[in-house]
């Protein structure tokens, strides 16, 4: 079986600014994958990119073995949550995912009520989001992505906000979505949270990945450049 994302020599660049540099990764399913930098390390850009919202200068990437580039078909494979949820203040969290739902062509029937029990939410589901917490709102966003059972799913900063309670329900989320095979990669710039609830962890620095390892072995690989980026990270 390939791996549920293979990218590989993925270069973005913004004028004068390379914010993704030659970077290549993959990520078997079933993987919790801390993707860890400071600010301006490249890793909105690299999620922006493998969810087909940006098209890379150079390198290639797939999901599931779609093209990152085939933006239509990605959407049956890919649940994407950016690091402020896409959400409708308007629309009550029942109505959100019975939208999302509909735009992506899904039978509603019972799989709106049940992503609402399963977060969390089915006591808050007649109640606009506008006036949910930040936890609510992640968890509501979390329910989004992942309403069609998604091959890869994708985090930026999912826990950047969130109260410790808050902080190990959506961990408990994330942990159930791997065991039932579905490859998860969370951007952050918390080294210690990601370290804790992750399988792999790659180190961010100037839009290059300067290391990757499991958790325990990773701070074994030293180098001037993964120093660098841990010192970032702890100083953040």
């Amino acid at each position: 079986m390939t791996d549920a994302i293979t990218a590989a020599g993925l270069t973005k660049r913004f004028g004068d600014v390379v914010a993704v540099d030659d970077l290549s990764l993959s990520v078997p399913f079933g993987t919790v994958y801390g993707f860890v930098g400071p600010n301006g390390a490249g890793k909105t850009t690299t999620l922006q990119i493998l969810s087909g919202l940006l098209d890379a200068d150079a390198g290639t990437a797939r999901i599931d073995g779609v093209a990152s580039t085939e933006r239509e078909a990605l959407t049956d494979v890919l649940g994407y949550l950016p690091a402020e949820a896409p959400l409708y203040d308007e629309l009550t969290g029942r109505e959100q995912l019975r939208y999302a739902a509909q735009f992506r062509r899904l039978d509603e029937s019972g799989r709106v009520e049940e992503a609402l029990e399963r977060y969390g939410l089915a006591d808050a589901a007649d109640r606009r989001t506008g006036g949910y917490s930040t936890g609510m709102r992640r968890r509501l966003g979390l329910a989004q992505a992942t309403l069609h059972d998604p091959a890869v799913l994708l985090l930026d900063e999912p826990l950047n906000g969130l109260d410790p309670r808050a902080i190990r329900t959506v961990r408990q989320l994330v942990a159930d979505a791997s065991d039932d095979g579905t490859a998860v990669v969370i951007s952050s710039h918390d080294l210690a949270t990601v370290e804790a609830i992750c399988d792999r962890v790659g180190i961010a620095s100037d839009g290059r990945l300067v290391a990757e390892d499991t958790p325990d072995k990773l701070g074994e690989t030293v180098d001037d450049s993964l120093e660098t980026a841990v010192l970032e990270l702890t100083d953040a």
